[in-house]
C-alpha cells in the first residue's frame, strides 16, 4: 500500500480549500430546506458546477407527497414561505420586532403554516417546557402563543393540536457540552421545525435569540400581558425533492460503484452543516475528476459516485429506488460537517465507524488513509518535530463508534449492506443556529476531507488482490493493537480484585467480551472478498485473530492465577451464572423480531399514528430512561435483528457494542415497529 502515498500526493496536490471555501459561501446563501424552491436552487447550482467540469452528473427528482413512502421513510409535501414576521405589540413601551424570516431564515419554526393576526403570550415554564401533560395544569392555552424551550415536536401535540393554542414561541438554545453552555450564544437563533409526521396537524411559531426570550419571560414573570402580531405566508404542496448525482464512470465490465454522499439540506446560512460536507464532497469529484481527464490517475476499474441529497430523506428515496442494484455498491462514505474551524466550533475531526452489525474493511481504510495525510507536503497544521525528522499533526482527530444521525446510518443499515463511515466534525459550538456561518469553517479543514474522501473512494474504485491483501494485514495489526489494550486494561482490573468470584466473573466476562470482538473483526475481514479474490488469505487472518484472542485471554488467566494465589485461594472458582433482568427478559428470550422493509424506521415520525395509550406509553419509557441514548439503542437493535435472533441474544449485542443494555425498551421498541407494521415478533 505505500505506493499509494504518491497517488494520496497527487490528489492533495489537486484539491483547494479555498475554492472549496467559497463554495460554502455559494451554497450557504440558499435556504435549503428540504422539498422546497431554495433547496432545489442549491441543486441546480450544484448540477451546474458538476456539469462544467465534465462530470456526468443529473438532478433526480423525487415525490414530495403525503401518503409517498420510501422503504419505511415518510415522504412529506413541498413547502415554501415568502414572509414571515413577528412584533411585540404589548405592553407598548417594549413593542419591537422580534423576527423576520427575510433578514433570518432561522427566526421562523421551518415548515411553518400560514397565520395573520394577534395573540397573547402565555409561558410554559413546567418541569419539562411543555413537553408533558402535567406542565399545562392549571393553565389556559387555547387562543394564546405559547412560549417555551420544549421540544416543538411534542409542544405543538400537546398545546396545539390538544388544547388549542395558535402557535409556538420558542427560546431555547440547545446545550452542547462543554463548548455551548447556559449563557452562550444569547443573540443566536436555533434551528427548529415542524415534520410533517403522519397523524399531525399543521401549526406555526417563530424562534427567539434567548436574549428576547428572557426579556419575554421578565414580562411575564412580573405579570405584564404580552402580546404579538405574526404574520406568516407559506404554503405546501405537492411537489418534488430533488437528489444530485455525478459519477466518474469505471472501466470494468462487472459494475461495481463506490458512493460518497453529504446532504445539501439545512436553512440558511447552515454553513459548516452541512454546506462545508457538500463542499467538500465537490471538491473530491473535481480533483479526481481533472486528475484523471489529465492522465495524471488511471481511470478507476468501479465507477465513483457522489451523491447530494436531502438529509436521510433523499437516501432514503434514492437506494429505494435502486433496490435491484444495491449490491453494486461495494462501500460509502459519508461527509457530514467537516470543514469546522476548531478553535472557534470546540470541536475534533473524527471518523464515526459503521455499526458493529456492519463489520466492514471500509473505517480500517479510511483510518489508514487519514494517518498518512500529516506526510504529504504543504499539508497545513502539520509541525515538525524539534529534530526535523518527522512530524504531527496540531488538529484534533478521533475514531469513536459508531451513533447515527446522519446518512452513514441508512447505508450501513445491514438491510442495505454498503458500509460507510463517516467523516464529521464534533461538537460544534454553533451548531444548528443562525451562528453557523462561513467564517466558522476552515479552508484547512475542507482540504484534508475533500483529500481523505477522494483518496478513500479511489483506493476502493482501483484496489485489486495486491492492494486488498496489504489491507487485510493492516486491519489484523490494528486489531492486534486493541485486542492487546483490552487485555491489559483486563488484567489490571483482576489485579485489583479482593474475591475468588470477582476474579472468575472478571475472566467470564472477558470471554465473551473477546468472543464478540473476534467475531466482529473476522466478519470485517471477510467483507474483503467484495473486492477481491482472498479467500485463502482471508481465511489465513481470520485465524490469526482467533489465535491472538487466545492468547491474550491465556495472558489475563496467568494474571488471574497470580492474584487468587496472593488471596491465598485453592484456585478460581466457577463464574456466576448470567442472570435475566427484572425488565421481562424472560419474554424477550421467546420473541424473534423479523424485519418487513430495508432501511431504518423513523419511529418518531409515525408516533401520532398510534393509539393515544400507546403514545402515552412510549413517552413515559422515554422519560424514565432520562438521557438520549435510546434513540442510538434502538437503532442497534434493529441492525442486530436477522429474523433469528431473540430479542434477548441482541440486547446481549447491543450492550457489547454500546455499553448499554435496557432489554424492557428493546422489547418495547419492537411491539411497537409491529404494530406500525414493519417487523413481525415470531417465537424462536
Amino acid at each position: 500500500m505505500n505506493h499509494y502515498r504518491q497517488t494520496l500526493a497527487a490528489i492533495w496536490e489537486a484539491v483547494s480549500g479555498e475554492a472549496a471555501l467559497q463554495n460554502v459561501i455559494d451554497l450557504s446563501r440558499f435556504h435549503r430546506i428540504q422539498a422546497s424552491p431554495g433547496y432545489r436552487r442549491a441543486a441546480q447550482w450544484l448540477h451546474r458546477t458538476l456539469t462544467r467540469a465534465g462530470l456526468e452528473a443529473e438532478v433526480l427528482s423525487y415525490p414530495a407527497e403525503e401518503g409517498v413512502r420510501f422503504w419505511a421513510w415518510p415522504s412529506f409535501q413541498e413547502w415554501d414561505c415568502s414572509e414571515a414576521t413577528l412584533h411585540l405589540i404589548a405592553p407598548g413601551s417594549e413593542a419591537a420586532l422580534l423576527a423576520d424570516f427575510r433578514a433570518c431564515p432561522i427566526s421562523l419554526i421551518q415548515r411553518s403554516a400560514s397565520f395573520d393576526g394577534e395573540a397573547e403570550v402565555v409561558l410554559l415554564e413546567g418541569a419539562r417546557d411543555g413537553e408533558v401533560e402535567a406542565d399545562y395544569e392549571g393553565l389556559e392555552v387555547a387562543g394564546k402563543m405559547v412560549l417555551t424551550r420544549g421540544d416543538v415536536r411534542r409542544v405543538r401535540e400537546l398545546a396545539v393540536q390538544q388544547r388549542g393554542a395558535v402557535g409556538i414561541l420558542f427560546d431555547g438554545m440547545r446545550y452542547v457540552p462543554p463548548v455551548r453552555l447556559q449563557g452562550d450564544l444569547m443573540d443566536a437563533r436555533q434551528y427548529t421545525a415542524f415534520w410533517s409526521d403522519p397523524g399531525t396537524s399543521r401549526a406555526f411559531g417563530f424562534v427567539l435569540t434567548p436574549r428576547q426570550g428572557q426579556s419575554l419571560r421578565r414580562l411575564l414573570k412580573k405579570g405584564e400581558t404580552v402580546r404579538v402580531r405574526a404574520r406568516v405566508l407559506a404554503e405546501e404542496y405537492d411537489g418534488s425533492l430533488e437528489v444530485v448525482s455525478a459519477a466518474i464512470p469505471g472501466t470494468a465490465d462487472q459494475p461495481q460503484e463506490i458512493l460518497v454522499t453529504a446532504h445539501l439540506c439545512h436553512p440558511q446560512p447552515s454553513a459548516n452543516d452541512n454546506a462545508s460536507g457538500a463542499a467538500a464532497a465537490l471538491e473530491a469529484a473535481l480533483a479526481l475528476q481533472g486528475l484523471v481527464l489529465a492522465g495524471a490517475l488511471p481511470r478507476p476499474r468501479r465507477t465513483i459516485r457522489f451523491l447530494w441529497m436531502p438529509e436521510m430523506t433523499g437516501t432514503m428515496a434514492y437506494l429505494s429506488g435502486r433496490e435491484a442494484e444495491l449490491g453494486q455498491i461495494v462501500a460509502g462514505l459519508n461527509l457530514d460537517m467537516v470543514g469546522e474551524d476548531q478553535d472557534q466550533t470546540g470541536g475534533s475531526w473524527l471518523i464515526e465507524r459503521p455499526p458493529e452489525a456492519m463489520a466492514s474493511f471500509a473505517p480500517e481504510l479510511l483510518a489508514w488513509l487519514r494517518g498518512l495525510l500529516p506526510g504529504l507536503r504543504g499539508m497545513p497544521d502539520v509541525s515538525p518535530s524539534h529534530t526535523g525528522i518527522g512530524g504531527y499533526a496540531l488538529y484534533r482527530q478521533e475514531e469513536v463508534a459508531f451513533s447515527g444521525g446522519s446518512d452513514h446510518l441508512i447505508l450501513s443499515d445491514p438491510s442495505v449492506a454498503i458500509p460507510a463511515p463517516m467523516l464529521i466534525q464534533w461538537p460544534d459550538r454553533f451548531y444548528h443556529t443562525s451562528a453557523d456561518t462561513p467564517e466558522r469553517t476552515d479552508p484547512a479543514s475542507l482540504a484534508r476531507a475533500a483529500a481523505l474522501a477522494a483518496a478513500y473512494a479511489y483506493w476502493l474504485a482501483t484496489a485489486g488482490e495486491q492492494e486488498v491483501s496489504s489491507l487485510g494485514f493492516q486491519m489484523v495489526a490494528r486489531f492486534k493493537e486493541r485486542i492487546v489494550d483490552e487485555a491489559r486494561q483486563a488484567a489490571a482490573e483482576v489485579m485489583g480484585l479482593d474475591d475468588g468470584a470477582g476474579l472468575a466473573n472478571a475472566l467470564a466476562a472477558l470471554d465473551r467480551r473477546l468472543s464478540y470482538v473476534v467475531d466482529r473483526q473476522q466478519a470485517a475481514l471477510t467483507s474483503l472478498r467484495s473486492l477481491a479474490p482472498v479467500l485463502c488469505l482471508v481465511d489465513e487472518l481470520r485465524e490469526q485473530v482467533e489465535e491472538t484472542a487466545r492468547q491474550e485471554l491465556a495472558w489475563v488467566r496467568q494474571a488471574a492465577g497470580l492474584r487468587a494465589v496472593q488471596l491465598g485461594l485453592p484456585g478460581l472458582p466457577e463464574a456466576e451464572p448470567l442472570g435475566l433482568d427484572a425488565a421481562g427478559e424472560e419474554a424477550d428470550r421467546l420473541l424473534c423480531p423479523v424485519r418487513l422493509v430495508r432501511g431504518p424506521v423513523p419511529l418518531d415520525q409515525y408516533r401520532a399514528t398510534l393509539p393515544a395509550e400507546d403514545q402515552e406509553a412510549w413517552n413515559q419509557r422515554l422519560a424514565a430512561a432520562g438521557d438520549g441514548r435510546h434513540h442510538t439503542l434502538a437503532t442497534l437493535a434493529l441492525f442486530w435483528a436477522d429474523g433469528k435472533r431473540s430479542i434477548l441474544e441482541i440486547a446481549d449485542l447491543v450492550e457489547m457494542e454500546s455499553g448499554a443494555r435496557d432489554a424492557g425498551l428493546l422489547l418495547h421498541y419492537f411491539q411497537l415497529l409491529e404494530k406500525l407494521g414493519f417487523v413481525e415478533l415470531h417465537p424462536c
